[in-house]
């Protein structure tokens, strides 16, 4: 139906036979009020006609698979725009994990090569890498706050303005402060204090026995891990996201879900 190796310029609306099962089988959709259904359900549609699905290693990109991606994918940008993943067009999906060949330089300049199992890459100003079986275990995952198609794209989000960081582009006037500069400096304090906090509980939890953490603890590698983990499960599980980390939800309302359109 979509064709999926060709780019299209109107996008054709989704049919019922292919939206409602999504909508149906992951509760993070389905209990959106009905206007906002009805306007993810737009924005998949553009976002499927601007993007290109390549399967790798053989696994077949179906009509099925591409409106599961794009219903998840259009979450974060819900209030924002697909003119926040305007800077790529390819996303890549493998049947499985996918495994990357990585390089890393020591302190002492030794260079070391090892192997990383990812469920998902988002690459600046590049495609986008996702395991459908990561993605097709997306209703199950939710209760755990998991969901690999929003982290890669709220890493998307984070990489507007440059290297991922765990904060995004913020207009001027974003939570009633003077200036963009002034919003992020409050924005990374707040993250980064929420992130020390989340890391402590990961290293408490590793080396003395204490209690795991609800958060994927992935989140514990760096603060703009911690802004993607943070990310997903303030959207699939808005409840115990809002338990958990209280000092972060006006923060990600504020930008997630403005009253007016901003950024790109």
């Amino acid at each position: 139906m979509f064709g999926w190796l060709r780019a299209r310029r109107k996008a054709a609306p989704i049919p019922d036979e292919l939206w409602l099962p999504v909508v149906e089988r992951h509760s993070f959709l389905s209990v959106r009020p009905a206007h906002e259904q009805a306007r993810l359900r737009e924005l998949a549609a553009e976002f499927i006609a601007r993007k290109e699905f390549t399967g790798a290693h053989g696994f077949e990109i179906t009509d099925a698979v591409a409106v599961a991606v794009a219903a998840q994918a259009v979450v974060p940008v819900l209030h924002l725009g697909l003119g926040w993943y305007d800077d790529f067009i390819g996303i890549v999906i493998h049947p499985a994990e996918a495994v990357a060949c990585r390089e890393h330089v020591d302190e002492a300049g030794v260079v070391h090569h090892y192997d990383e199992v990812l469920a998902g890459e988002a690459m600046e100003g590049g495609p986008v890498m996702l395991s459908w079986q990561a993605v097709d275990e997306a209703a199950e995952s939710a209760e755990q706050g998991y969901n690999v198609v929003m982290h890669e794209f709220i890493h998307k989000i984070d990489m507007r303005d440059g290297a991922p960081d765990g904060c995004p582009p913020l207009p001027a006037g974003f939570m009633g402060h003077t200036g963009a500069a002034h919003a992020r400096a409050a924005w990374l304090e707040t993250v980064h204090a929420e992130y020390d906090r989340f890391r402590e509980k990961v290293v408490i939890a590793e080396r003395f026995g204490g209690e795991w953490p609800w958060l994927d603890d992935y989140g514990a590698v760096a603060v703009e891990e911690f802004f993607a983990v943070a990310g997903e499960a303030f959207f699939v599980n808005r409840a115990r996201f809002a338990s958990e980390f209280p000092a972060l939800m006006p923060l990600f309302e504020a930008f997630f879900e403005p009253d007016s359109k901003v950024g790109p």
